[in-house]
C-alpha cells in the first residue's frame, strides 16, 4: 500500500528522496510522473554520465537528433538542446511542489560542461548561461567541488544561481564548500538582494569511497596481526563513518552565530546531499547508503534501481546522528592502519571528473556519427 511506502515514510524524518536519473523516455512514458506522485520523488540529479545512457544508449532521441542535424547543428548544440528540453519538462513536472513548499522541494540539477573542473571563470560563465536558457526557478547547477570550483560556488550563489555543489568527497572540502555558500549568501544580504528562495546542495559522493579504500584494507586484513584485525574491521564502514562527520559538520556550520544572522534575512541552509548512493559490492545491503544517513535536512538521491529496492525493503529510521564516536574512530584507525582518508578523496575527484569527461566524450562521438549519417543520406 502507499501508506506504507518506505519512500514516502522517509519525508516523515526530513529528508527528501532524489531520483538520480533524467531521461527522455521516463518523462514520456508518465513513469516520472507516478515517481513524483506515488513515491514522493522531490528532486532529480542528472550528469553526463547518466545523458550519455538515456541519450547514446536508446533511441528515444533518434528523431530529434535527426531533426537538429538536419538544421546543421553540431553535436555540442544538439547535446545542449537536448538535455536543456529534458530538464525543463522534469522542473515543470516538479513546479507544482516547489510552488506548494515555497521553494524548499521540487528541484532538477543540470551539470556544467565536466571539463570547465577546473576552470573557474568558464564554470560561472557556463553556469549563467545554462541557468538563463533553463529559465526555471527550481533548477540548480551542477559545479564541481574543486579548489577551482571554490570560487565559483561563491560567485554563482552571490548573482542568484542556485547550485549543487557535485563530486565532493573529502570532509575538510566539504567545510570549503559550505563557506562558499555562506559567501555568497552573504554578498546578497549585504547588497539587499533576497534569499528566501536561494538553494543548494552539497553532493556527497560515498559508495566510491568503499569501492576504492576496501580494497586496500583487505590487502592489509591478510595478517595476523593487530594491523590486520583493525583493518577486517573498518571494512565497508569508511564512507557512511565520512559521511555521519560531514552530517555533525552540517550541524555545526548552519547552527553558527554568523549564519543565524543571514537565516534572520531568509537564508536557507545548504543542504548536505548523499550521492553515488547505489551499491557496488553484492556482499553489502542494496540499500546501505540510504539505509544508514536518514537525517532532517538531507538528501539522498539514488538511482531507480535502489528506488525500486528501497520501496520493497526499505526501513527507514533516523540514524544519520547515531554512533558518531563511532564514526570519528572509523577514520583515527583508518590513519592508523596507513591509509590516508585525505589522499583518498583527493584521488577520488581525480577519478570523479574523469568519469563524468568519458561519458560526456563519448555522447559527443555519437552525436557526431548522427549527424555524419544524416549528412550522407
Amino acid at each position: 500500500m502507499v501508506a506504507d511506502n518506505p519512500l514516502l515514510k522517509a519525508h516523515e524524518f526530513g529528508q527528501s528522496i532524489w531520483l538520480d536519473y533524467l531521461g527522455r523516455g521516463l518523462i514520456e512514458s508518465g513513469e516520472l510522473e507516478k515517481l513524483i506522485e506515488n513515491d514522493g520523488i522531490r528532486g532529480i540529479t542528472s550528469n553526463p554520465d547518466i545523458f550519455e545512457r538515456s541519450i547514446g544508449q536508446t533511441d528515444d532521441y533518434d528523431d530529434a537528433i535527426d531533426d537538429l542535424a538536419g538544421e546543421g547543428k553540431s553535436a555540442q548544440e544538439i547535446y545542449e538542446i537536448l538535455t536543456v528540453e529534458d530538464v525543463q519538462n522534469a522542473t515543470d513536472l516538479l513546479r507544482p511542489l516547489w510552488d506548494s513548499t515555497d521553494g524548499q522541494h521540487g528541484f532538477v540539477s543540470l551539470e556544467v560542461n565536466p571539463h570547465l573542473a577546473r576552470d573557474t571563470t568558464g564554470t560561472v560563465a557556463e553556469a549563467h548561461r545554462l541557468w538563463e536558457k533553463v529559465d526555471r526557478p527550481n533548477l540548480l547547477i551542477k559545479v564541481p567541488a574543486t579548489k577551482e570550483g571554490l570560487p565559483a560556488i561563491e560567485q554563482l550563489i552571490a548573482d542568484g544561481v542556485n547550485v549543487n555543489v557535485t563530486l565532493l568527497f573529502g570532509l575538510p572540502r566539504y567545510r570549503e564548500v559550505a563557506q562558499a555558500y555562506i559567501g555568497g549568501i552573504r554578498q546578497r544580504v549585504e547588497r539587499g538582494d533576497n534569499v528566501r528562495r536561494m538553494a543548494s546542495v552539497a553532493s556527497f559522493f560515498l559508495s566510491r569511497i568503499d569501492v576504492l579504500v576496501d580494497p586496500m584494507l583487505e590487502v592489509k586484513a591478510q595478517g595476523d596481526d593487530r594491523e590486520a584485525e583493525i583493518a577486517e574491521k573498518l571494512h565497508g564502514q569508511v564512507a557512511v563513518s565520512c559521511a555521519k562527520i560531514a552530517y555533525e559538520m552540517y550541524r555545526e556550520i548552519f547552527d553558527d552565530l554568523g549564519w543565524r544572522i543571514l537565516a534572520d534575512h531568509g537564508a536557507r541552509v545548504q543542504r548536505l546531499l548523499w550521492a553515488s548512493t547505489s551499491t557496488k559490492n553484492p556482499d553489502y545491503s542494496d540499500v546501505k547508503y540510504v539505509e544508514s544517513l536518514m537525517g532532517p535536512e538531507t538528501v539522498n538521491t539514488i538511482p531507480t534501481e535502489t528506488v525500486n529496492a528501497y520501496r520493497d525493503h526499505g526501513d527507514p529510521k533516523l540514524r544519520l546522528d547515531e554512533a558518531l564516536d563511532e564514526a570519528h574512530e572509523v577514520l583515527d584507525l583508518l590513519a592508523e592502519v596507513g591509509i590516508d582518508i585525505d589522499e583518498v578523496t583527493a584521488q577520488l575527484v581525480d577519478e570523479g571528473i574523469e568519469k563524468f569527461n568519458k561519458p560526456y566524450d563519448q555522447l559527443m562521438d555519437t552525436i557526431e556519427e548522427a549527424i555524419s549519417q544524416h549528412t550522407d543520406e
